[in-house]
């Protein structure tokens, strides 16, 4: 097992490496549902299937980027030493306020543009959404498929650290709290917002986490129907599956859980931080060098 300080060297190869895939193809089981007007639904009619796992990962040292491949969110982090890990290798930080879907539809056209330009500028261009620099890439160019408590996932490089973190901390605190994922959505390639909006899945910097149990009773059928939303409930986290600790875990480190909002969508997690800011000793790519020629980040 390599040293902490070398797995992470790893990981931020993988989030800042110069080249980028190919896009993923979508996942073939999701299909999209028309929205209502400034409502996002969740993108798919059935359970998405989860993401086909691939290769081990590799980067190419001729190209300065990644191969096609599975970068191991939790295992690069802290491999199988989470349990004994005191003290997260990312910085603790709050999702940044104008990006928020509550904040910025409160603010008006504005404070909308600036939310889209914002993650324009720093995840990718979406055409119609945003202005985008002469070289600009889509967000998919970016993506690299990762893997999520042991479920494979498309998501955008950037943020693959932050759910690293959000891993080792469920292990750490939800141990009194099992629950076993079995189905994740991330990067999307179509958007499923009306009015203006755009969703985080565009960017690859929202997942969705078991969407046939947890529910989105405020987006339009077939979630809104879901037994669960038809019950009395104290609070969004009784009408999910998935325990209230992962909610934590999630925010602790830059997430954004939309069961806050009006939608109520108790699947769905969206990095609002700040990518740069999302480890606390961020090496440069000289730091692992033996990382960066073989790809092994185990």
């Amino acid at each position: 097992m390599r040293p902490l300080h070398v797995v992470i060297a790893a990981l931020a190869l993988v989030a800042c490496a110069g080249a980028a895939p190919a896009p993923a193809p979508p996942p073939a089981a999701v299909v999209p549902v028309a929205p209502t007007p400034g409502v996002e639904s969740s993108g798919a009619v059935s359970p998405p299937a989860a993401d086909a796992a691939a290769a081990p990962v590799a980067l190419n040292p001729d190209a300065g980027g990644l191969g096609t491949g599975n970068v191991d969110a939790g295992a690069i982090v802290s491999g199988s030493d989470a349990s004994a890990t005191t003290e997260s290798a990312c910085n603790e930080q709050a999702p940044q306020d104008f990006l928020v879907r509550g904040n910025f539809l409160r603010g008006g056209v504005a404070a909308r543009e600036r939310a889209i330009q914002y993650r324009t500028d720093t995840y990718g261009y979406f055409k119609g959404f945003g202005h985008a620099p002469a070289d600009a890439q889509p967000p998919s160019h970016y993506v690299v498929e990762t893997k999520f408590m042991d479920l494979p996932v498309r998501m955008h490089r950037k943020v693959v650290p932050a759910l690293a973190c959000v891993e080792e901390e469920i292990k750490r605190s939800c141990a009194d709290h099992p629950y076993k994922a079995h189905a994740l959505a991330g990067i999307r390639f179509r958007n499923t917002y009306r009015g203006g909006e755009v969703t985080n899945h565009i960017y690859g910097i929202a997942i969705d986490v078991d969407p046939s149990i947890n529910t989105c009773c405020g987006c339009v059928k077939p979630w809104n129907d879901a037994p669960a939303c038809q019950k009395p409930a104290k609070t969004e986290y009784d009408r999910m599956a998935m325990p209230e600790c992962w909610v934590h875990a999630f925010e602790r480190y830059g997430f954004y859980w939309l069961g806050h909002d009006v939608l109520r969508d108790t699947m769905h997690f969206e990095f609002l931080g700040d990518p740069d800011r999302i480890l606390k000793n961020p090496p440069s790519k000289e730091t692992s060098p033996d990382v960066a020629r073989t790809g092994d980040v185990r």
